[in-house]
């Protein structure tokens, strides 16, 4: 075996950072994640798009401390899944590689999207298509020479399917049946009055909002569970299941037999969004092999973690999407540094 954790003490960092904060993993190639820890802080987003002053803050004594706690002598790779890199991620793809070879005295970084990481930890290192769904959607496929992106672009202008899309739905389906108009459902209406109060105050409760999407998302569950006996709520659900499977299809490669997976929260929402999703999707995909997402973002940071230190790494790079930087001359810190 070659490459980090092959018995000389060097080990892997593996980072998923999103919108709940920073999980954090260290392991060795041949024995896998062996310490892991939290922060509940989100990456701040300033001008310059994602802060990685704010981002080596929490990782730098974070990674610290799981080293030792895993008795790995030294960080010789890292691979960090984040939220908003492919759109926002210049200064960090610009300033982490040095930051961390500085710090922790990593050789080989990879900056990952949190789609890929989504899309690994679902499939692993396999061409197909993966689905992930929760307040917003974004569908990513690969045939292994290159990445294919659909939707993510924010609840304003698309994420159709997602969370906060299936919830504004019903919350326009609420306010239909406010007004008397055609299309609206009284059951939804009087879910949304039990939750945000009188229909004529929700405009002013939910536009200066910074979280909308979130809150927008929370209403999903109730269009879930009106679905079975108010067909307006069951059609959303069916509409979303429809968007959810345009993604997939514009996504997932046309050749072979590829695997295709959903992943995310929004798939608790159970048997009112999944029975029409796996209809859609055999309808849509009819080639392609639906299977169960092996793991979360985090799992598959590790695994790009773990092939990128062992020198195995066979997903296609990308500027945007996954980006590894080498630094041969980087020094590395013994375990009095950690």
């Amino acid at each position: 075996m070659t490459g980090a954790g092959a018995g000389d003490g060097s080990g892997y960092l593996a980072v998923d950072s999103g919108g709940s904060g920073l999980r954090v993993v260290v392991g060795t190639v041949g024995r896998g994640p062996l310490a892991r820890r939290a922060s509940r802080v989100p990456v701040r987003t300033g001008v310059r798009g994602l802060e990685p002053g704010h981002l080596l803050e929490q990782l730098v004594p974070m990674a610290r401390a799981l080293a030792v706690e895993a008795g790995v002598t030294r960080l010789d790779t890292a691979v960090v899944g984040a939220t908003g890199l492919a759109s926002l991620g210049d200064a960090v793809r610009a300033e982490l590689p040095g930051a961390l070879a500085r710090e922790l005295g990593v050789r080989r970084v990879g900056l990952v999207a949190d789609a890929v990481t989504a899309y690994v930890g679902a499939l692993g290192p396999r061409p197909g298509a993966v689905v992930a769904a929760g307040t917003g959607l974004i569908a990513l496929g690969t045939d292994l020479t290159g990445w294919r992106r659909a939707d993510g672009w924010g609840h304003l202008l698309g994420d159709c399917g997602g969370g906060a899309w299936i919830g504004r739905a019903g919350l326009e389906a609420a306010l239909r049946a406010h007004d008397r108009r055609e299309g609206g459902s009284a059951g939804l209406l009087a879910c949304a009055e039990e939750q945000f109060g009188p229909m004529p105050g929700l405009p002013g409760e939910l536009y200066p909002r910074p979280d909308r999407p979130a809150v927008l998302a929370s209403f999903a569950p109730q269009v879930a569970a009106c679905a079975e006996s108010d067909p307006v709520a069951a059609g959303i659900l069916r509409a979303a299941a429809r968007h959810m499977a345009d993604s997939a299809a514009a996504v997932c490669p046309a050749a072979g037999e590829p695997h295709v997976a959903v992943t995310g929260g929004l798939l608790k929402l159970g048997d009112p969004l999944v029975v029409p999703l796996d209809e859609e999707l055999t309808n849509r995909l009819p080639h392609a092999r639906r299977v169960a997402a092996e793991g979360d973002p985090l799992h598959g940071s590790v695994r790009i973690a773990t092939d990128l230190a062992a020198g195995a790494l066979t997903l296609p790079s990308d500027g945007a999407m996954l980006y590894v930087s080498t630094a041969p001359g980087a020094r590395f810190l013994g375990t009095d540094h950690f």
